[in-house]
């Protein structure tokens, strides 16, 4: 809006202001001598709420006129519009709250369906010093095949300098069609090193499982994304079936993703039972439980620092019901949760967090995350190593492993 229509529209509220004192409040609208309008106080007060709003956005508009009239080049409007909706998101500081242009909007539900097209890894960012770090590098992948390993730290896509902030904008640039390019860079043990990938089909595996020695099962879950609650429930029922007398969960790198799937899971070991408590700004609470029907198997949980949302969820409720032995190291901390709605223009959506979440007896997950009984530190030299599935050289699996044993003598 112009600084000529703000004018406009301020005249004729103070011309509305002078007139509709004199009128009730039902709505009704009077023709008077001179084009005069007079309206009710309810409309009045309607208007001047509209117009308030549309003058916050004043610089705004100024700002398009003048790219619009004098830019180099022609500029992309929808393009300028999408980086307004992102700046004014990015402007609460919160790494987890921003805008989903329309092609986003249909890679996020493409990856949750478990195939897009991309480079082929998990990352997380890190609220304590902004850096987003490579968590899982799927298998037969661009990122596989160019040697990216998990531990790396993004600095640059394109010409995105990576942060938490800038973050889905460097996965939005990284997504697209397959046999595009695109350029990174990352930090890896204090070095810059620069890669080119071409981008392709990349299909996801929510989860992994086995059975290990003595009757040991074992689900390894990545994330809470497209179909996992069913697919948990599917592997459970077979380890069941193969005589599974005590279970290993791994947590461990999984950040997270739809609470929904989460509690879904939990059914299978809590019934009936608090799960998780939300607390908005105003201090209401909204309490999620668990159903009835849980399974008494042993269980031990293995978790590490970069478990983070859902997964912490699970591990907070499984803890403070003393319901799971907990291995590994201190979970990520993030404590909050996010609404993803979709916007009116049926395209585009935003995410963004609406409140922070406590475990059943009320402990605090945020920037602190969960403790585990046993703590143990994987070797150095391990940390950026991949194990096959149920290998005993893990050394944090290995005593999880230990555990479960002596959770069935």
């Amino acid at each position: 809006m112009n600084k000529k229509t703000i004018k406009l529209l301020s005249i004729f509220l103070a011309c509305l202001l002078l007139t509709s004192q004199a009128f009730t409040e039902s709505p009704r609208v009077v023709y008077g001598t001179n084009n005069t309008v007079t309206i009710s106080k309810d409309e009045y007060e309607y208007l001047k709420r509209k117009i308030d709003m549309l003058s916050k956005y004043e610089l705004v508009e100024e700002a398009r006129q003048y790219v619009q009239k004098f830019y180099y080049k022609e500029p992309d409007e929808q393009a300028m519009l999408d980086g307004a909706v992102q700046g004014l998101l990015r402007g609460t500081g919160d790494a987890y709250t921003f805008y989903y242009p329309q092609e986003a909007w249909k890679t996020l539900w493409e990856e949750d369906e478990g195939k897009y097209a991309g480079i082929g890894v998990q990352m997380l960012g890190d609220w304590r010093d902004s850096s987003v770090t490579v968590v899982r590098v799927f298998k037969d992948t661009p990122a596989e095949k160019a040697g990216l390993r998990k531990g790396d730290v993004f600095y640059k896509v394109e010409d995105i300098e990576v942060t938490t902030l800038t973050m889905q904008d460097a996965v939005n640039t990284m997504r697209g069609t397959p046999g595009e390019k695109v350029n990174i860079e990352i930090l890896r043990n204090g070095e810059i090193m620069p890669f080119e990938l071409t981008k392709a089909i990349v299909t996801v595996n929510n989860l992994e499982y086995t059975m290990l020695e003595n009757s040991i099962g074992l689900i390894a879950l990545y994330d809470f994304a497209g179909d996992v609650d069913k697919e948990f429930k599917k592997a459970f029922k077979e380890l069941e079936a193969q005589g599974m007398r005590s279970l290993i969960l791994d947590l461990r790198d999984n950040p997270g993703g739809w609470v929904e799937l989460g509690v879904n899971i939990a059914d299978v070991f809590l019934s009936n039972e608090l799960l998780f408590y939300t607390e908005d700004r105003q201090g209401n609470q909204e309490k999620t439980y668990t159903k009835n029907g849980k399974s008494d198997i042993p269980l031990v949980l293995l978790v590490n620092e970069n478990s983070a949302s859902t997964s912490e969820i699970l591990a907070g409720a499984l803890k403070d019901y003393d319901r799971a032995k907990i291995i590994g190291t201190n979970t990520f901390g993030k404590g909050i949760i996010q609404h993803v709605v979709q916007m009116s223009d049926g395209k585009s959506g935003m995410q963004f967090t609406v409140a922070q979440y406590f475990t059943p007896k009320g402990h605090e997950v945020h920037e602190l995350g969960i403790a585990p009984h046993i703590e143990i530190e994987q070797p150095e030299e391990d940390k950026t190593a991949f194990f096959d599935l149920g290998s005993l050289d893990d050394d944090q699996l290995k005593r999880a492993y230990e555990e479960a044993l002596k959770l069935i003598k």
